[in-house]
């Protein structure tokens, strides 16, 4: 069965993004700024609205070194 394509068109695997769609830290390079950021969510019951400042440090740790 062809599913809306032709029987005779083989499909090619799409390509995947060099370092993922959201790669992961190994090197440890954002792991302070992710551990305040989890300590300050345990120390306010996970109210992240309360945490803003840790999170935005966070995720501009992860842009800044592309990880």
């Amino acid at each position: 069965m062809a599913f809306g394509r032709t029987p005779n068109v083989e499909s090619s695997p799409g390509k995947a993004p060099q370092r993922g769609s959201f790669p992961l830290d190994h090197d440890g390079e954002c792991k302070k700024t992710m551990l305040d950021y989890v300590k300050c969510l345990k120390q306010n019951k996970n109210n992240n609205g309360l945490c803003r400042q840790f999170s935005e440090a966070y995720l501009q740790c992860r842009m800044d070194k592309y990880v």
